[in-house]
Formats: structure tokens, sequence, C-alpha cells
């Protein structure tokens, strides 16, 4: 039996949750709503994140642009996924929502500029 302990982000209250694992079956205790056992259920057998960075910009009134991804991602594709952000430059103007890299790393995800850039 494996017993984790999380903060869940599923609203504002941040409930601290106790995931008890048996084999297959799981076992969430401390959530005040339905989200939080959702949420934990997710964090422990597949967990994703967003990942936020930037990406160079050239001809742009600003060096770089921020990013970020469209939706979430595997957290074990993170690493791939910010070598492939740190490859790429964009060319200004870039659009707030434009998507600068599709399919990030394999991961069915696209990368989207989060701000404007007009050319310099």
């Amino acid at each position: 039996m494996e017993t984790r302990n999380l903060i869940c982000i599923g609203c504002p209250l941040g409930c601290p949750l106790t995931v008890t694992m048996d084999g297959e079956k799981i076992e969430v205790t401390g959530n005040t709503c339905p989200r939080g056992a959702d949420y934990a259920k997710k964090e422990v057998l597949s967990p994703t994140r967003i990942v936020t960075s930037s990406i160079r910009v050239t001809g742009g009134r600003i060096a770089r642009v921020s990013v970020k991804t469209k939706s979430d991602i595997p957290k074990a594709k993170i690493f791939e996924v910010m070598a492939e952000i740190r490859a790429r430059k964009a060319e200004a103007p870039v659009r707030m929502g434009q998507v600068l890299i599709e399919n990030c790393a394999g991961t069915g995800v696209d990368i989207i500029a989060t701000k404007t850039v007009e050319v310099a």
C-alpha cells in the first residue's frame, strides 16, 4: 500500500488530499468536492502540466514572446517540449493565440503565443 499527500489545485480552496493506493484500488480523502478526487486520481495515474516559456523573435519590438502549451501535456514530456521551444524562433509580427509550434514533441499539443509582438 502506498500513500501520497497532495494539495488540490481544482479550485481556490487548496484542500490537503491523501491518496491511498492498494493495487488498482485508489482512495482519496480530504477533498471537499468531486474535483479534488478527480484531480488526485489523475495526478497519481498520469500527471500532466501546462508548460510556459518564451521563444526568440526576430525583427520584433521585443526579443522574446511568451508562449504556453495550448492544453496540458504528460509530465514526462516536459523536457522534450522545452528542448523544442528553445530551438525555435519566430519572425515578427506575432499575434496572441498564434500557433508557433504544432504538435510539439509529438504530444499532439500546440505551442501558442500569449502576447502580441509588433514589427520593430
